[in-house]
């Protein structure tokens, strides 16, 4: 690969980064795409791997973080903690951005919560007179790319994401979307910890 090669590489996974910050974007191949395409390389097939992609969001928001910014992620992990309070009885883990400590355009959490059925999950809601909505997320597996149910609800202005898994789904996380290796997921003590270290 030769240095010009690199570069270019380089500047895609820094716009991918800025991209994903800025605007709230969470999928990192279309992040890098419309990084490409916005630096004029929509047809290169030299494109960053997540996990460099991923360093660059790292070192933009070390550059560039502000007060702003950590209230933002202690806002959102606060909401995380009282979501997982509320889903409980599902042992809820913390999944993605908010974990990582990645603080994008968004303001909304992913949890993986475990039941024997999502119907489970809509009636407990429901007694608790919390709003809901059901919906889908498509998740990488063992086998390419499987469907689980997601109940989306709000609290104080975040909206979370509570995608329901088998009960046994608790020992397989999904691959992650960044590195293939099984997604890191924080239960709700890890998260607490997480709120006292910012």
């Amino acid at each position: 690969m030769s240095i010009n090669d690199v570069r270019v590489r380089q500047m895609i996974a820094e716009e991918a980064a800025r991209i994903i910050l800025d605007e709230g974007v969470v999928d990192y191949r279309l992040a890098k795409r419309k990084a490409a395409d916005r630096l004029g390389a929509g047809q290169t097939r030299n494109l960053p791997r997540n996990t460099e992609i991923e360093e660059a969001v790292f070192e933009r928001q070390r550059l560039f973080e502000d007060d702003e910014s950590r209230q933002r992620l202690t806002h959102l992990r606060r909401m995380a903690v009282q979501a997982m309070q509320l889903l409980e009885p599902f042992n809820p883990r913390l999944v993605g951005p908010v974990l990582a400590g990645i603080v994008n355009g968004r303001d909304e959490l992913t949890l993986h919560v475990f039941a024997d059925s999502v119907e489970e999950v809509i009636f407990y809601l429901q007694d608790r007179g919390v709003t809901w909505r059901s919906d889908e997320r498509r998740l990488r597996g063992a086998q390419g790319h499987v469907f689980y149910p997601c109940i989306e609800f709000g609290a104080e202005g975040v909206d979370v994401d509570a995608v329901v898994f088998p009960v046994d789904g608790i020992r397989q996380p999904p691959p992650s979307p960044v590195d293939g290796r099984p997604m890191r997921r924080a239960g709700l003590r890890e998260v607490e910890r997480l709120l006292e270290e910012v």
